[in-house]
């Protein structure tokens, strides 16, 4: 187990690497940032003064070896845009788009993974029907439609909620239940549809014939097979929401890192948006390498040593 850890850890390095090398050449193809930071009526040699003062005369290569270095040691740059440490903003804007993941996913969960064995063990029922249709709805219905349904509904209506903003639990319900609706649509249907390929194995015809109460057949037998899927899925799913949620945290005003990358990204503040990049991808490897753990504790039989 420690062995596979290190050789996962090792591959994460590679990985890391490779995407802060991809999103480093592309983000420099967007344009010139030192034209955004000069007023438009400021001479040739004033551009050429700050473009050599922000190294962005050296070659791209030693421009990103000058990043990585600092970078393994906690130095991310300064932003070009609010002029500050990126990894201050990083770290500022990181807690909110956590706290909305979370919530999101676990609101996703809770309602998704029941409504799926229902719809499995009473397969063909009206319950069943009736959760998948809405299952497809949930997933055809598009974010940020929700999210101004829900303002025009619940704040403009009915007052019940605040419209946007972060620092209350009113103010996370309407942005984590428009993230998670997808995702419980999501996660039921591939629930039911794993449900019903397990339930039809021989063990579960075994420990019904030894006469096991069905809650037992279901949750300590079929439920926790069924769930190898589901993790592997939810894994990337939280890694996706953590840097993909720019168009729910610009509906409701939330101060997260995907808002602040779009509006980096929109500035040319390359120290910024390499950072955040860095730090997503981090995240994302650090989920899945989770997951793989997880594997381990839902399925003995899986062993990694076979894979050294």
């Amino acid at each position: 187990m420690f062995r596979y850890l290190l050789k996962r850890l090792w591959h994460t390095v590679y990985v890391v690497i490779g995407i802060s090398a991809i999103s480093f050449f592309f983000i420099h193809l967007s344009g010139d940032p030192v034209m955004l930071m000069l007023p438009g009526d400021a001479s040739m040699q004033e551009v050429e003064h700050l473009r050599q003062k922000l190294g962005f005369n050296d070659p791209l290569y030693v421009q990103y070896w000058r990043f990585i270095s600092k970078a393994v040691r906690g130095d991310f740059g300064e932003s070009l845009y609010y002029h500050v440490p990126a990894m201050e903003l990083i770290l500022e804007r990181l807690p909110a788009s956590l706290e909305l993941s979370f919530a999101a996913m676990f609101l996703a969960l809770l309602v998704a993974v029941p409504i799926g064995i229902i719809s499995a063990v009473y397969r063909g029922s009206a319950l069943d029907m009736g959760s998948m249709l809405a299952a497809l709805f949930g997933l055809s219905m598009p974010h940020f439609w929700l999210g101004i349904m829900f303002i025009m509904i619940f704040s403009v209506k009915l007052g019940w909620l605040p419209t946007s903003g972060r620092g209350t639990p009113a103010q996370l319900i309407m942005p984590a239940v428009a993230l998670a609706l997808g995702l419980m649509a999501m996660f039921a249907r591939l629930t039911r549809s794993v449900m019903l390929e397990v339930l039809s194995l021989d063990y579960i015809r075994t420990a019904r014939a030894k006469g096991l109460r069905e809650f037992f057949v279901i949750g300590k037998h079929a439920l926790k097979n069924a769930l190898i899927p589901l993790v592997t899925v939810a894994g990337m799913q939280f890694g996706l929401l953590i840097g993909g949620t720019v168009i729910i945290e610009t509906v409701f005003a939330w101060p997260g890192v995907g808002r602040l990358v779009v509006q980096a990204i929109f500035n040319r503040d390359y120290p910024l948006v390499q950072s955040i990049v860095l730090i997503l991808a981090l995240i994302f490897v650090a989920v899945n390498l989770l997951v793989d753990i997880l594997y381990i504790y839902l399925d003995p039989r899986i062993s990694y040593l076979e894979d050294e």
